[in-house]
């Protein structure tokens, strides 16, 4: 299969985004993982154990939206949850999963709100991702995890893996990318704040409602 010149920009530009986050801290070793949409309707990801530093747009894993390949070598064993966020949402073209310090820190607590994990104290996810919702522990590439990611698809286009990592999809790369980046930063507001929980003023109804 060759690679149109279309596919090679994207390819080029997954790899340059998968080296920044890897540089900045977001991913480490051979942690975390991404996906998104070809200009022909199927998805590229990164191989299974590679790490998000160290990428080649020539030899990354291409698959159909039924999680086949049909280029490159086997694709990270999470790809199916890639998939499921994809096919379960409009919006939602490209995925990034990582195992960042104060998103997986908050999936490791007790009586979280699945369906809302972080209530609104900034207006930022909101307006980002809306609701930021929970997934039980379930082992990571496993049928149960798909299927709960596909199950919390519809209402949720990011989502902390309880004991594991946040994944969150957006428009594009760029948008999920961001989206990410948006969410760890508001996590670790969480843990700051929560040294004082009583202090905290979060959104009200009305505040929350004018920025969706």
């Amino acid at each position: 299969m060759e690679i149109s010149p279309q596919e090679m920009a994207v390819r080029e530009d997954f790899v340059k985004k998968a080296a920044s986050l890897f540089q900045r801290g977001y991913a480490t070793g051979a942690a975390g993982n991404m996906s998104c949409l070809t200009p022909d309707g199927n998805l590229i990801a990164t191989p299974t154990g590679s790490s998000l530093g160290n990428l080649d747009p020539l030899n990354l894993s291409k698959t159909d939206l039924e999680g086949n390949l049909l280029m490159g070598p086997k694709p990270t064993k999470e790809v199916k949850f890639h998939l499921a966020l994809i096919k379960g949402r409009n919006d939602v073209k490209a995925v990034v999963h990582l195992h960042s310090t104060y998103c997986t820190a908050l999936g490791c607590l007790k009586n979280l709100d699945p369906h809302n994990v972080i209530a609104p104290f900034t207006p930022y996810v909101v307006m980002r991702m809306c609701k930021v919702g929970l997934a039980p522990y379930y082992k990571p590439g496993s049928e149960m995890l798909c299927k709960a990611v596909a199950e919390m698809a519809p209402n949720h286009k990011a989502i902390i893996l309880a004991n594991h990592g946040p994944v969150v999809g957006g428009i594009d790369l760029n948008s999920a990318i961001n989206n990410i980046e948006e969410l760890e930063a508001t996590a670790k507001l969480y843990f700051i704040l929560h040294n004082n929980p009583k202090e905290i003023r979060y959104l009200t109804d009305s505040e929350v409602e004018e920025l969706l």
